[in-house]
């Protein structure tokens, strides 16, 4: 190489630790690996050890086929696999992995310690290794199978580690990759142990049981089989019936060919065929097997495996929400129709020119037949004495609206008349929501329409408040203060209700308890994956606490994916948009005045934290233009 030739070879050691960026990103992503290799090793029992959530220790022991001397050393090698031969292998691939690259490249970022053995070989192979040099390579007893210790990982490269998150973030990801193979692969026991405590321990079985053995007993009622067999792809597992659809999108997986993926195209699919029998911003469980031939998908687009590629995706669209339906039908999972509702809006207007058709007559049998005469004048004594009977219970309309604007604010038992407020509020809008917006003459007209907007007449024209907006802005601000200075109003809850959630969740409560708690819940944990609630924060919507935490535990999950803000204010701004839509809701006038106060008392009244505007005015101008044209 001459003295101007600038482009050169690299060292393995540099090019395994660039390998290692697109396959290594966290320590979640050894275990995934480490797996699927074990999976792929026909093991019968796998068992996971991890110490500070897979930062210092990574432990996978298996009983699968082993590995000879020179097989146990080759690994380590890139592009060494023996899944693959040519070219053709790539689109019949069955196993998990086929790239080679696994090992080399967390070889290549950690120091490992590899023990594995045949069952016919009488002495096992050690190998040691440190940022892809080899320390040591011995033979030495062991058993049948494979452990493959990941110890410091990032050890050589501190950015990289720098950049992991905390135990609990980092945990939570192992988690979820566990879950994943676990859930493929039910033949198969795995124990995943986190700092000497024991996870998660399943025993090899059918499906069903290891979703109850993964999720809890209580998903056993809930689930649902599904299956559908075409010449072209095949759909087993289960669903959850729309009763038991949650608030979080939790429990949501798919598989190809026992590998687990993410298709938001197929995720459509399952959620069309729920519709119409779980509520808007429900998410339904689902475990699904697509069985498939390896030629009709691409499955090497991504590095981490999870993104795959179907011949003809229409096709599988339509198969998987047809197998999804008929199993809601089979099941009887419709919502019953409910004979008290008031179903007299689905009956057409009859026109005055149309005679209507005659009631049918109702059937009486023979014994309750009375005389005409008799009855009538029996039923006039009956509600002779209803009436008297419930006489002077009845509420006059303006005492029940005081009174539920009372609980809604205690201050409002001291305000002033309606009549009085009105034109105190009404000034404040006009004061306060612009410059140019003078005082109205008179008295001012508060309206709500269609539950969602608040009108108000002042001297330039209409002031339009979008209530959900202001709901969210005041919410914000509370939230927001409440997390600042942890004095979040706590309501005690006279029975503690105990809610289950997923270990991922658990991690991600065990991370943001003083957050949480901050918001006015308490609790207690009361055992593996379950809480007991012992009161929540006085503000919130009546729901179950079960749906509660739910809710919480998304927004969470949602503050923490927004990186360009701090920790409280993401968290204030998930929370606010999240529970603001439960006020979408009919108020009185004394409510609409309550919330008017809040929402201009707020830091700023004409925008929602996000930006989107809270106050909009037409103008006399705007009005009398919509009408010329």
């Amino acid at each position: 190489m001459t003295t101007s030739d600038i482009i050169h070879l690299l060292p393995d050691s540099i090019a395994n630790q660039i390998a290692a960026g697109e396959v290594v990103q966290r320590p979640a992503s050894v275990v995934k690996e480490l797996l699927e290799n074990s999976v792929d090793a026909h093991a019968h029992n796998i068992q996971v050890i991890i110490r500070d959530a897979g930062k210092v220790l990574i432990q996978i022991i298996d009983d699968g086929d082993g590995m000879s001397e020179t097989d146990a050393r080759m690994c380590f090698e890139r592009h060494a696999t023996s899944k693959i031969r040519n070219s053709d292998d790539l689109f019949r691939i069955r196993t998990m992995g086929f790239r080679g690259e696994a090992l080399a490249s967390i070889a290549a970022v950690a120091q490992v310690e590899l023990r594995t053995r045949r069952a016919d070989d009488e002495l096992g192979t050690l190998i040691r290794i440190e940022g892809s040099d080899v320390k040591l390579q011995e033979s030495v007893a062991t058993l049948p199978g494979t452990n493959l210790l990941v110890k410091n990982l990032f050890f050589n490269v501190p950015a990289r580690r720098n950049f992991l998150k905390s135990n609990s973030v980092e945990m939570r990801h192992i988690l979820d990759e566990f879950q994943r193979v676990a859930l493929a692969h039910p033949e198969v026991g795995f124990s995943l142990y986190h700092n000497d405590v024991e996870i998660f321990n399943l025993y090899p079985g059918k499906l069903v049981r290891r979703i109850v053995d993964m999720f809890g007993k209580n998903y056993r009622e809930q689930l649902a089989f599904c299956q559908e067999d075409t010449s072209y792809i095949s759909v087993r597992g289960y669903i959850g019936k729309p009763e038991f659809a949650r608030k979080t999108r939790g429990e949501q997986f798919f598989f190809v060919n026992e590998r687990y993926i993410k298709h938001s195209y197929l995720h459509h699919a399952i959620i069309s065929a729920y519709d119409g029998t779980i509520p808007e911003g429900s998410h339904p469980f689902y475990v699904l097997f697509i069985e498939i031939d390896p030629s009709h998908v691409d499955i090497n687009i991504h590095p981490t495996k999870t993104e795959i590629k179907f011949d003809d995706e229409r096709s599988v669209y339509a198969i998987i929400m047809a197998a999804v339906k008929k199993a809601v039908g089979v099941y009887n999972m419709t919502p019953p129709i409910d004979f008290e509702d008031n179903v007299n809006f689905l009956v057409p207007r009859i026109s005055p020119k149309t005679s209507p058709s005659p009631a049918p007559r109702p059937v009486q049998p023979d014994w309750a037949a009375q005389p005409k005469d008799n009855d009538t004048q029996r039923q006039r004594g009956n509600l002779t004495n209803w009436n008297k009977l419930f006489e002077g219970l009845k509420s006059t309309e303006e005492e029940e609206v005081q009174q539920a604007a009372i609980e809604l604010d205690p201050s409002v038992a001291t305000r002033p008349s309606y009549k009085q407020q009105a034109m105190t509020v009404a000034s404040k809008v006009n004061r306060l929501a612009s410059e140019t917006i003078t005082a109205p003459d008179g008295d001012a007209v508060l309206f709500q329409l269609h539950n969602r907007y608040i009108l108000s007449q002042v001297k330039e024209g209409v002031m339009l408040i979008d209530q959900k907006a202001a709901y969210e802005r005041i919410l914000y601000e509370r939230y927001r203060q409440m997390l600042t200075k942890r004095n979040g109003a706590c309501q005690q809850l006279l029975f503690p209700k105990s809610v289950r959630l997923s270990p991922a969740d658990m991690q991600l409560v065990g991370e943001t308890r003083n957050e949480i708690r901050s918001l006015g819940f308490e609790f207690d944990e009361i055992g593996p994956n379950e809480l007991i609630v012992r009161g929540i924060p006085a503000d919130l919507p009546d729901e179950s606490e079960q749906d509660l935490f739910e809710e919480l535990i998304e927004q969470l999950k949602q503050s923490y994916s927004d990186l360009k803000l701090n920790k409280p204010d993401s968290l204030s701004r998930s929370l606010a948009r999240r529970f603001s839509a439960r006020y979408a809701v009919r108020l009185s006038l004394l409510e609409i005045n309550t919330l008017i106060d809040q929402l201009f008392a707020s830091s700023d009244p004409n925008r929602t934290p996000g930006g989107e505007p809270i106050i909009v005015m037409l103008t006399m101008d705007k009005l009398n233009g919509l009408f010329k044209g």
